[in-house]
């Protein structure tokens, strides 16, 4: 009889360390992994982080958000395959980066589209804007958020950057783009594909004559000192897409998805703020640096530079949706 006490206390006792062990697996907090390539101190380092912050606030000991910074787990190359197959879950690509997922989003490249971020910014709010969150998911990413890095501006080694008789013939780096080719095509310049990496090395040495980027990867990067004329010509945007693997994403519990979604919307307000505040102050060290002159393009200079694009819009349409292009040029309405 004893025996028979004694298997049922070990029976009981092994159920209970199953129930505990149970109770302990459904504690565990889920690990988000948030990668990028930049720095903490940049505007998408400081989003990740009050990304990291507040999803922790909000769901205290449910998750734990990793950030992973400059490239630490992927680079550029890697990190939208290394979302697909799970090894990390939320990434913050350059919006160029997804045109093999989507031609959509090709778009934000078409030149001269957008007058100002607060254009941006009201397309990007827009349902047109919104859905474009959602075009991928059939490749499996989810859009979660669009965080600013800022206006383009045109730079060359040359005195007069006012038309586009201006650069012909010039050479200009450009990201791996072919909307940014077409751009340059169309006032016969020529395109040359770099790594950001370098850029400065190019400019400094002549490999190319000029660049475009905005103000706060030109004064970081010290393009203005080996450029002589930087046009304001606002004639682009260099945003990021924050996107997840859809599948990841949706296996969430409705609790969790919704707290996730609202750091995301005061991350995204953080970063964008501070995107802003950034580019703004380095556009005014560059001009006090009085290295390369600043020349403000009039509105008939803008004019006559999209009149230009209309090329390059004309041949993008029916990839990216004449749809898509008339809620961005309406954007521009305020």
């Amino acid at each position: 009889m004893k025996h028979i006490y004694s298997k049922v206390a070990v029976a009981i006792g092994c159920s209970a360390l199953l129930t505990f062990s149970g109770i302990a697996t459904a504690q565990k907090p889920v690990v988000i992994k948030f990668s990028h390539v930049v720095a903490e101190s940049t505007p998408k380092g400081q989003g990740a982080l009050k990304f990291k912050e507040v999803a922790e606030e909000l769901l205290p000991g449910k998750v734990e958000v990793q950030v992973f910074p400059n490239s630490q787990l992927f680079g550029d190359a890697k990190e939208l395959e290394a979302l697909l197959l799970g090894d990390v879950h939320i990434i913050a690509p350059s919006l160029s980066k997804f045109d093999r997922y989507t031609e959509k989003v090709q778009l934000f490249d078409l030149p001269f589209l957008f007058d100002d971020m607060d254009a941006v910014d009201r397309f990007q709010h827009s349902d047109a804007g919104r859905s474009l969150l959602d075009s991928m998911t059939n490749r499996g990413i989810k859009g979660l958020a669009y965080w600013h890095n800022g206006m383009k501006q045109l730079s060359t080694n040359k005195d007069k950057l006012s038309r586009p008789e201006d650069i012909k013939g010039l050479k200009f780096r450009v990201q791996a783009s072919d909307v940014l080719e077409a751009q340059f095509r169309a006032v016969d310049a020529n395109p040359q594909k770099l790594a950001f990496a370098e850029v400065y090395q190019a400019l400094q040495t002549g490999v190319v004559d000029g660049q475009e980027n905005t103000w706060s990867n030109m004064y970081s990067q010290k393009f203005h000192e080996v450029q002589k004329t930087i046009a304001l010509s606002n004639h682009g945007v260099l945003d990021y897409m924050v996107v997840t693997n859809d599948g990841w994403w949706n296996g969430l519990d409705d609790e969790m998805r919704e707290a996730l979604t609202k750091a995301m919307e005061e991350a995204t307000e953080h970063a964008n703020n501070l995107a802003a505040d950034l580019n703004e102050r380095d556009r005014k060290r560059i001009i006090e640096d009085n290295k390369a002159q600043v020349h403000e393009l009039t509105s008939e200079d803008i004019s006559v530079w999209r009149e230009a694009m209309q090329p390059v819009w004309k041949q993008f349409e029916d990839a990216i949706g004449a749809d898509l292009i008339e809620a961005a040029v309406a954007s521009n309405n305020k």
